[in-house]
């Protein structure tokens, strides 16, 4: 897979504070690239590197084959968590004038905005003001304005603040939407359900470093850390007793159903065959899953172990 975007062991520093250490990282051209990270661990300051807005101290970034050049900002696409819209001024002579801003002609650019604001059912809005629009109302104008004029590369800052489910659901779509239509997307958030729903690949970055990069799927497979949920009929204590040589550790819980349920962290000499081969002499199996983290466990833990 080509590449859109690749980062070579770049490093930035402000007074007394070091906000980017040796960052190397790859987005796959076609891809939801997810960055993450604690609070001041050095996303921002990333995404202000890859738009232009601030130089690296070190380091190289390439855009789309070449040296990002001041150029290449026409063909990127930024949405920050801080939104910027004129309060003053009314919607789609706003997003008209971002537009003209970003190379499109009028025409074009009505045409396509009116397309957006239909597709989101906001047709009505062209000629209020921005201060009338509630947050979230403003926040879609915002990220129509963004993608606007169809750049190889869009960053979305938490695009999802300040939407209740339904119009967050949406907005997931859309992304997924640029996505399978060519779009390369840098995803930055905090929720990790999100990650998981819609990120092809991720970056975790904490104190500044680059801790934990790769696919999703990979990422959590390479988590799962021999854990499996086993559900059954029978004697807990007994099977408990039985299994104790194999097992880390165990929980154990009801089910709506009657069963219980296992959680089970397998030694790293002992194998899913060896905990079937007990477990089916001594109770019911009604049935045994792997358990793979969630991207919120991974995020916590990578952290915590790189904070100690």
């Amino acid at each position: 897979m080509n590449e859109i975007l690749k980062i070579e062991h770049v490093s930035k520093a402000y007074t007394g504070h070091l906000a980017l250490d040796d960052i190397s990282l790859i987005v796959p051209e076609g891809s939801i690239y997810g960055l993450l990270g604690p609070n001041g661990a050095g996303k921002t300051t990333l995404i202000r590197i890859i738009n232009h807005i601030t130089a690296p101290d070190s380091g190289i970034v390439y855009f789309d084959g070449h040296i990002l050049t001041e150029k290449d900002v026409y063909s990127i696409g930024y949405l920050p968590e801080e939104r910027g819209l004129y309060k003053k001024m009314k919607v789609g002579d706003q997003a008209l004038f971002f537009a003209r801003l970003k190379g499109l002609s009028k025409k074009e650019a009505t045409i396509r905005l009116k397309e957006w604001f239909e597709r989101f059912g906001i047709s009505d809005w062209w000629g209020k003001k921005v201060e009338e629009l509630s947050k979230g109302m403003a926040q879609k104008i915002q990220f129509i304005i963004t993608v606007l004029h169809q750049p190889k590369l869009l960053i979305f800052d938490e695009p999802f603040s300040g939407f209740d489910p339904i119009n967050a659901n949406q907005m997931k779509e859309e992304i997924l939407r640029l996505r399978d239509n060519g779009s390369t997307i840098i995803f930055s958030t905090h929720n990790m359900s999100s990650v998981e729903e819609i990120c092809d690949h991720i970056t975790l970055i904490n104190k500044s470093r680059n801790i934990l990069s790769g696919k999703v799927s990979d990422i959590r497979n390479q988590f799962a850390q021999n854990q499996y949920t086993l559900t059954f009929n029978g004697d807990a204590t007994l099977l408990s007793q039985s299994i104790t040589p194999l097992i880390d550790n165990i929980n154990l819980s009801e089910t709506d159903n009657g069963c219980t349920q296992m959680n089970i962290k397998l030694s790293s000499t002992a194998t899913l065959r060896d905990l079937i081969g007990i477990a089916n002499e001594k109770v019911e199996i009604r049935s045994i899953n792997e358990r793979i983290p969630s991207m919120n466990d991974i995020f916590i833990q990578t952290v915590e172990a790189n904070n100690k």
